[in-house]
């Protein structure tokens, strides 16, 4: 009997790897014999190491289980492919399992259903779309990057309750209190790049790192620079992984940049400014699934406008800030109510005093 609770574990294990299975999915594995008893138990290493089912059925190993005949819960359709690792399909076909059960198929070309039609093949029973939704929730940047070429675009925005960031001199520490910033840390830590204007870098000097949460991997910070205004003294190239995406080709200015560590990435300019279209889809090539933007408003309303948002996430403090204070975007301004951006609030909860938002396009 197939026992959601079992995959509810599972997903649990999965978000053990939020914040280093990148560019892999988040998965988790269970292993339940015939009397109901979990016997194996696994997530996704980090990439090249094993894959969740890999681990489970070491565990399995480990504590002296036979795993033959058992039901394996696994939070996506274990993989087909040859990638840094074998196969998983293969692996849980040789272990004589006798049912698998998967909470949603893998959005990946070279999966696609093939890891499961595997296993049904060697006689091994099959269950579909157990918590799918949950699934998705863990992988949503991976299932886009996989299903539309491009990775999931987050923009963070700390605001007071009039939708103002900072005051008209720039200052803005803090708008929001110390839960709602640690909080914003946490979704910097499980993106794969955390993107900014070079407006934020010479106004704030930010090292924009995770800080606030413990985790063995720094996002690569993304800095879109058309002009190539990037100060070689920059705080935020102290430490390594710094991409900066500009329209500048000339060498020379290249190099200040390439000699304090950072990877110039030249793009075609859209209206003089670095196509962010490009942008995205240059970094669904280097494997991002996510991508967590905190920006100023020009950054911000441009992303926006180009369609590249998939996702923002407001922190709203109890606080009013007035007309003259900066606004949390900057974009044209619209004609008919009838061409705003809509969108739907999948979450909200409060951190100390602030109230976060998360929403998705509607």
């Amino acid at each position: 009997m197939i026992k959601p609770d079992f995959m509810r574990r599972a997903l649990q294990l999965a978000e053990r790897g939020l914040y280093t299975t990148s560019p892999n999915p988040r998965v988790g594995c269970v292993i339940v014999n015939a009397a109901g008893e979990i016997i194996g138990e696994g997530w996704t290493q980090p990439a090249g190491q094993n894959h969740a089912e890999i681990q489970a059925l070491n565990d399995a190993a480990a504590r002296g289980h036979s795993v033959a005949g058992a039901t394996v819960y696994v939070t996506l359709e274990p993989c087909a492919h040859f990638g840094r690792t074998p196969p998983c399909c293969d692996a849980l076909i040789r272990a004589g399992v006798g049912h698998v059960v998967s909470a949603m198929s893998d959005p990946n070309p070279l999966v696609a259903g093939q890891g499961l039609a595997r296993i049904a093949a060697a006689g091994i029973g099959v269950t579909e779309n157990l918590l799918a939704d949950e699934a998705l929730a863990l992988n949503r940047g991976f299932v886009q990057r996989m299903t539309q070429g491009r990775p999931l675009l987050r923009l963070k925005i700390a605001a007071s309750l009039d939708g103002r960031t900072a005051l008209a001199n720039g200052e803005s520490q803090w708008i929001t209190g110390e839960a709602a910033r640690a909080d914003g840390h946490h979704w910097r830590a499980r993106s794969c790049a955390i993107l900014t204007g070079i407006g934020t870098v010479l106004a704030d000097d930010p090292l924009l790192n995770v800080r606030a949460v413990e985790t063995p991997r720094q996002p690569t910070k993304v800095i879109v620079d058309s002009q190539l205004r990037m100060p070689p003294g920059a705080a935020i190239l102290r430490t390594p992984g710094c991409l900066i995406a500009t329209t500048v080709q000339d060498a020379k200015q290249h190099a200040p940049l390439l000699a304090a560590g950072a990877e110039i990435l030249v793009l075609p300019a859209h209206e003089g400014r670095v196509d962010l279209q490009a942008l995205v889809a240059a970094l669904a090539k280097r494997n991002f699934n996510e991508v967590h933007v905190e920006a100023g408003a020009i950054l911000n309303g441009a992303l926006l406008s180009a369609g590249c948002a998939d996702e923002l996430l407001v922190y709203l403090a109890p606080t009013l800030l007035g007309p003259s204070a900066r606004a949390m975007l900057d974009f044209p301004a619209l004609p008919h109510l009838a061409e705003a951006s809509r969108w739907q609030i999948e979450d909200q909860r409060l951190f100390g005093t602030d109230l976060r938002l998360m929403l998705r396009r509607a």
